[in-house]
């Protein structure tokens, strides 16, 4: 039998996976916690023990698909060793991840960002923390030769995750795919090897 932090664990895990499929069927501003509720099987007082309100669920929704997705790709990075392998792999990945869950893609894309309160408040550990994963990348081809000691990574990780996110952005808001995953991940990465690539030290 399972005991009450397993239990909570499990409504705190339902609730969050119940707002992530109201929140991309009927928009943040217009669900409702008595619909995630519903969703969760779970009484609509039960939300409260876990969730301060909307907002703070939709944080938590945040939360929960960014930490899934810096474990994907620190798990699909560590198979490559060659920093512009891992760039070109990055982009693969985070397109392929965003792609793969339609309903994460509509509420990063679409719902968070006309949450004012969350652009406002919401201390970014987790994004930023994904970002940091292709810092690393930049820093690791520096020390190798391969990229320009010249390239500042704070720059460099937003401008291309500002790449990548636009892309992802056009699918949600098109409903069309007009480039598939694996040509928008190669024409990104390609354009910014093009820039970062120290021609002197690659081979």
């Amino acid at each position: 039998m399972k005991n009450n932090h397993a239990r909570g664990e499990d409504k705190h895990q339902r609730i969050i996976a119940a707002a992530l499929k109201v929140f991309a069927r009927k928009g943040f501003f217009n669900s409702k916690v008595s619909e995630i509720a519903q969703e969760a099987g779970v009484a609509d007082g039960t939300i409260y023990l876990y969730f301060k309100n909307k907002d703070d669920i939709l944080i938590s929704v945040f939360e929960t698909e960014m930490k899934a997705m810096i474990s994907t790709m620190k798990k699909e990075l560590s198979k490559c060793h060659d920093p512009l392998e891992k760039i070109k792999m990055f982009a693969f990945q985070h397109l392929n991840m965003i792609t793969e869950n339609q309903e994460w893609a509509e509420v990063a894309q679409v719902e968070l960002r006309q949450s004012s309160k969350f652009m406002r408040e919401y201390v970014k550990d987790n994004f930023s923390a994904y970002l940091d994963i292709f810092a690393d990348i930049i820093r690791e081809g520096q020390e190798k030769g391969i990229i320009k000691a010249s390239i500042n990574t704070g720059i460099a990780k937003r401008a291309f995750f500002g790449a990548l996110d636009e892309m992802g952005r056009y699918w949600v808001l098109s409903r069309a795919r007009r480039y598939t995953i694996e040509e928008s991940a190669k024409q990104i990465s390609d354009f910014f090897i093009n820039g970062v690539i120290n021609k002197e030290g690659a081979h």
